[in-house]
């Protein structure tokens, strides 16, 4: 009887083998590639979750882009910075004055012309050329590096040398139309 067992399982064993190949045949054809696109996706979910919170933390970490630290300061951008804010300052600075004339007749205040010229006449001297001046500042820098970028749109002083050489043109202008205003 082991004599008929011993042929008995390697015919088993034989038919069993071809069964597991044929099946694993037929799961990398059909099925295993079904199951590498399921496998696959999922890892990719779980990977672009992964990477994104890596990401997310590494931008906590690093500067706002561009960072102004990184950069030699220069006088172009200074001027381009000061250009907008004095805009942005004077059109603000327009705004509230029309709402406060607007609004000053309901809350009892007069903001005619002879209220507000007899309050600027009775203050001090170093008062009046004060205010003067802090109005006269953003006007003249403005107007004056206005004049400078219609020049740029001519193009003409785009060169290095023009840009500095006209930034320079402007601050000077600006500090004497700035002073001429406040000592009017």
């Amino acid at each position: 009887m082991s004599i008929p067992t011993l042929t008995y399982r390697p015919i088993l064993n034989t038919i069993s083998s071809n069964i597991r190949q044929r099946a694993v045949v037929k799961t990398t054809s059909s099925v295993g590639i079904i199951r590498h696109f399921q496998a696959s996706r999922i890892a990719f979910k779980q990977g672009a979750d992964a990477e994104s919170d890596i990401l997310r933390a590494q931008r906590k970490l690093r500067p706002s882009s561009p960072h102004l630290t990184i950069y030699q300061p220069q006088l172009t951008w200074y001027m381009s910075s000061a250009h907008r804010i004095t805009g942005c300052a004077m059109g603000g600075a327009l705004y509230l004055g029309a709402m406060a004339y607007l609004a000053a007749p309901v809350f009892g205040y007069s903001v005619d012309a002879n209220t507000v010229v007899s309050s600027f006449g009775a203050a001090p001297e170093a008062v009046k050329m004060s205010a003067k001046a802090i109005l006269a500042l953003p006007f003249t820098f403005h107007a004056s590096n206005g004049i400078r970028h219609l020049i740029w749109d001519a193009g003409k002083c785009l060169d290095i040398k023009g840009v500095y050489n006209t930034g320079y043109v402007v601050l000077a202008s600006t500090v004497i139309g700035t002073a001429y205003l406040a000592t009017m």
